[in-house]
């Protein structure tokens, strides 16, 4: 096995540990609902986390509305649930669309359901429903600027919920106070429920984004939605969150999976945020000056774009500049990519960079320097031959960076995948 190939079937250990399937099977397995229930599952992990509450439940489940992006619709297995596809990172008409036959759904409900909703990162792209006054383009505008901001998750989905009659706990108000569980997949830093799926189904301690670094414009779209409910409002009573799976899942899968194969593992002391390229090149540095074995972080961090940016996405971003410093060393060998499959507006997870790719890159005509500040790390790491792609991983649970120093253990057993 090569250090690429291992770098990505350590990745696959890690997307496997915190498949969300296997760990909403589990919980409900451990936890039996109250009958009949109905369940909503929304996120990039849709697909998965339904599946594995169909395989469970056996025959309990009455009705289901499944919600998942472009391309990640599921082949099968998840009878009953109605599926529908929308839009990520941008929404889009079918987001409107899903908003308004979730409203619907939610209230064709008899008084006796418990509901099972099942969230993941993408809830907040996916599903919409607007104040009146407030359209797709005005909804799109909000969210490219918040995309290329440099906000951290927990201030963009603060101005997502003000824009929004579904988020920040709005939903709750539409259950008529019936009980319900949320199983989430945490892609956030605390795994805090108020900013997963930016919170539909719980209240928002934050409020109004009134201290953000907000244009005009966007400052008068956020006054246009009605006061969501407090904390402590009854709506909330019954509803109960649980935190399924989370960034600390797939980070041991990849270690665990390490150790198995003989590897030394060293686990990055802090969860990755801030600018990307600035984390790509520390990673390396930290890598190339520290000891052998194999190096686990994760994270999100962020990427300010350029008025025109190129193609790529964060994870790329990061390994395009951590291959600056790798450059010359074949000890070395780095992978920056989203759980999810997805990175940025991109059908690839991330990178796997390496001693070689700034040659390859410019081999094909093109600098790194350039692709950066161009936020066109795709494009370059296209030509390098260095971008891995999963397609949908059944999680959704942050960005992994998971690197390797120095010689490759034997491996006589075949390569881990994730369940998808």
């Amino acid at each position: 096995m090569t250090p690429r190939e291992l770098v990505v079937d350590l990745f696959h250990a890690a997307l496997a540990q915190a498949h969300g399937g296997t760990l909403t099977a589990r919980w409900l397995a451990d936890h039996p609902l109250p009958g009949p229930v109905w369940s909503v599952a929304v996120g990039k992990a849709a697909a998965a986390m339904a599946r594995g509450a169909v395989q469970t439940l056996d025959g309990e489940l009455g009705r289901g509305l499944l919600v998942t992006k472009h391309g990640y619709r599921p082949g099968g297995g998840c009878t009953p649930f109605a599926v529908r596809e929308a839009g990520h990172p941008v929404p889009d008409a079918d987001s409107l669309a899903a908003g308004a036959e979730l409203l619907r759904f939610v209230g064709e409900a008899p008084a006796s359901v418990h509901w099972l909703f099942l969230i993941s990162g993408g809830t907040s792209s996916l599903v919409e429903a607007l104040p009146g006054g407030q359209g797709l383009a005005d909804l799109q505008r909000a969210q490219r600027w918040l995309l290329g901001s440099g906000l951290d998750i927990a201030a963009v989905n603060r101005v997502r919920k003000a824009l929004s009659l579904i988020k920040g706990g709005r939903l709750a108000a539409r259950l008529a106070g019936g009980g319900a569980t949320v199983l989430l997949l945490s892609d956030v830093a605390g795994d805090d429920p108020a900013v997963i799926g930016s919170g539909p189904l719980f209240p928002d301690p934050g409020g109004p984004p009134e201290r953000l670094a907000i244009p005009d414009w966007l400052a008068r779209q956020v006054r246009a939605a009605p006061p969501a409910p407090a904390p402590g409002d009854p709506v909330f009573a019954g509803i109960a969150h649980v935190v399924v799976g989370s960034l600390a899942d797939a980070c041991r899968g990849a270690a665990d999976r390490g150790r198995e194969l003989g590897l030394t593992v060293h686990r990055g002391p802090d969860r990755l945020a801030g600018d990307a390229a600035a984390a790509g090149e520390r990673l390396a540095r930290t890598l190339r000056d520290g000891p052998d074995g194999l190096w686990v972080w994760g994270g999100e961090t962020t990427v300010r774009l350029p008025e025109r940016p190129g193609t790529g996405g964060r994870a790329q971003h990061l390994a395009l500049a951590a291959a600056r410093v790798l450059e010359g060393r074949d000890d070395l060998c780095l992978l920056s990519a989203g759980t999810d499959g997805t990175d940025g507006p991109t059908p690839a997870a991330g990178a796997v960079v390496d001693a070689g790719t700034l040659a390859r890159g410019r081999g094909a005509g093109l600098d790194p320097a350039a692709c950066l500040a161009r936020a066109d790390s795709g494009r370059f790491l296209t030509a390098s031959g260095d971008l891995l792609t999963t397609g949908p991983t059944g999680t959704n649970v942050n960005d992994l960076v998971i690197a390797l120093k120095g010689p490759v253990p034997a491996v006589g057993s075949a390569p881990s995948r994730a369940a998808h």
